[in-house]
């Protein structure tokens, strides 16, 4: 039969090897699932991890052999425990970013670790299987992303680890579950039809449920497809009159992955990933450094941070309506808020966890600079990860004009986070729930993932 892209990405699954990891590859999706982990642990203290947990806890009890971030005397079913693991990883909005737009690692990763404690002993998948399966499951997000120009930019419908997530997952799970090349693209098929959540949904707590459902629904549609059963074969191509995958983009163009030969070339060879200083929408860095940036001109200025000095204080940001929110209420909406998180900036010179607290979002003084915030759209800042900029100008009593602006963040992939820094967030957010020695156990395993005989030990 004639090949299709739902065929060729079926045939990848299926064929692709360790070796076709480069060092490049395997550097950097270990540094993705290091970090990965440690926002999961600390996303299990978080009021919507504990909603899932008890949601998983009290409907269901069977199964129960895979482990929860941050609750070492409780486990849950797998595809539960992937779910509760995938909340927690998106939590905070602490989560890496890849581009075009999504959350590659929170999609996949709890799937994988849940299925790993799965397998019977007999089947364990080692270390390299693993990170094998992991990197699978970020080529397929990435390649169908590329399949739409709409993808390059911040969205506007679907969140798109609801979308592409679900599939990266099914796709993981596939590799590491060994299904065959049918079965492969059954499980994508199957995956499709149980993806998809809208950005209406995004600053609220429901926002953490589209990678929870992302990596547990794909981890379902591997496991259905293991099972027996069949979804469309053409799932992923471009049929005229009847939408498969192309429901979710307003245009789609389709190209068939190829099968791996001696070498093959991974989209994290070519575009390294986001890593986040700060829990909040990956948009925020660029106006939190931009305003660190003024903050200091203007400390140099008047010898101190003083507020009444500022008539107004001027963003330049993207058009992108859901993270542009003037006096944000909660902490999800202040995780989505460009005028917050660079008043939080201004005000505290810094942003980090506790910057999000109630507390802290309903001080006076953060208020009084909310209200002194105007925003502008510049036409050649574009809300596109790759292309967008921040700026922030604070315009004072005096006449003067003092700017700061960011190009590209501390943490972004032309600016990776250097290892040191990666081993600081990740110690700081897993010494929320784990001692110093586990931490230090985590490190050196994912450091050398390669070499582990058991991935379930993981």
């Amino acid at each position: 039969p004639e090949e299709t892209v739902t065929s060729s990405f079926a045939s990848f699954i299926h064929a692709v090897r360790p070796e076709h990891l480069s060092k490049t590859v395997r550097h950097r999706s270990k540094r993705m699932i290091l970090d990965s982990i440690g926002v999961g642990l600390v996303g299990s203290t978080t009021h919507v991890f504990d909603i899932a947990l008890q949601y998983c806890r009290e409907l269901y009890s069977s199964g129960a052999v895979s482990s929860v971030y941050g609750k070492p005397g409780i486990k849950l079913s797998p595809t539960l425990a992937a779910f509760t693991n995938g909340v927690a990883t998106h939590s905070m909005d602490f989560d890496d970013t890849w581009h075009p737009a999504t959350h590659p690692s929170g999609a996949v990763l709890p799937a994988l670790l849940a299925a790993s404690q799965m397998l019977p002993p007999s089947t364990k998948p080692n270390g390299m299987d693993f990170l094998l399966a992991f990197n699978v499951g970020l080529e397929v997000q990435g390649r169908l992303m590329h399949f739409s120009t709409e993808a390059h930019d911040i969205p506007k419908r679907f969140h798109p680890p609801s979308v592409v997530g679900t599939m990266g997952s099914a796709a993981a799970t596939a590799k590491l579950l060994s299904l065959s090349t049918a079965q492969c693209a059954h499980a994508l098929g199957i995956a499709a039809s149980l993806a998809g959540a809208p950005m209406a949904n995004a600053a609220t707590q429901a926002k953490p449920l589209h990678i929870g459902n992302a990596t547990r629904l794909g981890f379902e549609a591997a496991l259905l497809a293991a099972r027996g059963m069949e979804a469309n074969p053409l799932i992923l191509d471009d049929i005229p009159g009847c939408s498969g995958f192309s429901v979710f983009y307003s245009v789609y163009q389709p190209k068939p992955l190829s099968t791996p030969s001696d070498h093959h070339e991974f989209l994290l060879e070519k575009q390294d990933i986001a890593f986040k200083r700060f829990p909040a929408h990956l948009g925020m860095h660029w106006v939190v450094d931009a305003a660190l940036s003024v903050r200091n001109l203007f400390i140099n200025y008047a010898g101190s941070f003083c507020p009444s000095l500022i008539r107004t204080i001027v963003l330049k940001i993207p058009v992108s309506k859901y993270i542009n929110r003037p006096f944000p209420s909660s902490e999800h909406q202040a995780r989505h808020s460009f005028q917050f998180n660079a008043c939080a900036a201004l005000l505290d010179g810094e942003v980090g966890l506790s910057s999000f607290t109630e507390s802290n979002i309903q001080r006076q003084e953060l208020r009084e600079l909310l209200d002194k915030v105007v925003v502008e759209h510049p036409e050649d800042n574009v809300a596109n990860f790759d292309k967008m900029y921040g700026e922030v100008a604070l315009l004072l009593h005096s006449g003067d004009v003092l700017t700061g602006k960011c190009d590209t963040f501390y943490g972004h992939w032309r600016k990776p986070l250097s290892k040191e820094s990666l081993l600081k967030k990740f110690r700081a957010n897993a010494s929320h729930v784990l001692p110093e020695e586990k931490i230090e156990t985590i490190i050196t395993m994912v450091d050398n993932l390669e070499n582990l005989s058991d991935s379930s030990q993981l």
